[in-house]
C-alpha cells in the first residue's frame, strides 16, 4: 500500500532501479493523472454543481470532465446536443431550457436562457502534489497510480519495453477498478437498459 505523494515518488525509483527524476515526478504525476482521467468513469468521482447560465453561457463546473445529467432549477432534465446540433433543434421551440451543448469549459444552452443549471458530472482526480500527498485513488488504487508513473518514467527513460510493461499492467489494476465500481454500485442485480427490446 502506498500511502502518499513521497511514498509514491520512492517506490516508483524502486521499480525503475532509478533515483535521478524526483525533480520530474510532478510531471510525471501529471501526465499519469492526464491518462486516467480520459480513462475511467467512476462513484468517487462523481460531483454536484450549481451552474448560473446568463444569456444562455454559463461556465462549467470546476474540473469537468463528463456530464451525467443536467437539470434546470425546477428539476426538469435538458438533454445533450452537439453544438451544430444544438443550434438546428431548437429552431421554432419555445421551451425553456430545451437542451444543452459543450463548447471549451462553458455550457450552452438553447433557447438562450438565464437561470440556474444543477449539474451531476464526472470530475477531474485530484492532482497529487507535495502540498496535497494522497486523494481517493492513491487510497483505493494505489497500484493504478504506481503503473501509471512507472509508464511515464520509463517513456522519459526511452525504455520501451519497461512503458510498455508498465502499461499493460495499470490496464488491468484500471479494469479491477472498474470492476469494482460497477460491484459496489450494482451488486447482485443485473444493469437493465431502458428502451425497446429489438
Amino acid at each position: 500500500m502506498i500511502t502518499d505523494y513521497a511514498d509514491l515518488l520512492v517506490t516508483a525509483g524502486e521499480y525503475v532501479g532509478r533515483n535521478d527524476f524526483a525533480n520530474l515526478f510532478q510531471r510525471f504525476v501529471g501526465l499519469a493523472e492526464l491518462k486516467i482521467n480520459r480513462q475511467i468513469r467512476v462513484a468517487e468521482m462523481e460531483s454536484s454543481a450549481a451552474v448560473t447560465v446568463t444569456d444562455g453561457v454559463g461556465p462549467l463546473p470546476e474540473g469537468f470532465l463528463e456530464a451525467r445529467s443536467v437539470q434546470t432549477g425546477s428539476g426538469r432534465v435538458i438533454r445533450s446536443y452537439s453544438i451544430q446540433a444544438l443550434e438546428e433543434s431548437v429552431r421554432g421551440c419555445r421551451e425553456v431550457p430545451f437542451a444543452f451543448a459543450i463548447q471549451g469549459r462553458n455550457v450552452i444552452v438553447r433557447p438562450v436562457w438565464s437561470g440556474n443549471l444543477q449539474f451531476d458530472y464526472y470530475q477531474k482526480i485530484p492532482s497529487l502534489t507535495p502540498a496535497n500527498p494522497s486523494n481517493w485513488l492513491l487510497e483505493t488504487a494505489s497500484d493504478v497510480y504506481l503503473y501509471a508513473v512507472v509508464e511515464e518514467i520509463s517513456i522519459w527513460a526511452k525504455d520501451a519495453a519497461g512503458a510498455t510493461a508498465a502499461a499493460g499492467i495499470k490496464s488491468q489494476a484500471l479494469a479491477d477498478l472498474r470492476s469494482d465500481d460497477e460491484r459496489s454500485r450494482f451488486g447482485q442485480n443485473k444493469v437493465r437498459i431502458g428502451g425497446v427490446t429489438p
